[in-house]
């Protein structure tokens, strides 16, 4: 596993194209609704913690995502899984989780509907 804490981005990122022998970015981001913030118990996909999902040609998947946090303290619990998570799908060679702090997790902005019910967030 790959991290690189000093990525930034800014704007709506959009997952890469579907490559072949890989799973599309779709179903990446579904398996990835497996992994749980341990300290909020909501998945990170509806969190918004993913920001964006990018197969390559070298059967490499990039996940760029963040935390609720720069120092949260389940950082490195949840990128592992994150890893994992993706490198256990069929035809995935590698994995490279990169957190990204550019946008800023938002959860008003970057959670789903369902989870702003459940944070409160109206």
């Amino acid at each position: 596993m790959s991290e690189q804490e000093t990525s930034t981005t800014s704007g709506p990122m959009e997952d890469g194209p579907t490559v072949e022998g890989l799973p599309p970015a779709a179903e990446i981001r579904e398996a990835l609704k497996e992994v749980i913030d341990p300290e909020i118990g909501i998945n990170i996909v509806d969190l918004g913690l993913i920001y964006q999902i990018l197969p390559k040609s070298d059967k490499t998947v990039d996940v760029n995502m963040t935390l609720t946090s720069p120092g949260c303290p389940m950082g490195p619990e949840i990128t592992s899984a994150v890893w994992m998570t993706v490198k256990r799908m069929t035809g995935v060679e590698e994995c490279d989780v990169k957190l990204i702090w550019k946008p800023r997790w938002d959860p008003s902005e970057h959670a789903s509907e369902e989870a702003k019910a459940y944070l409160g967030i109206w």
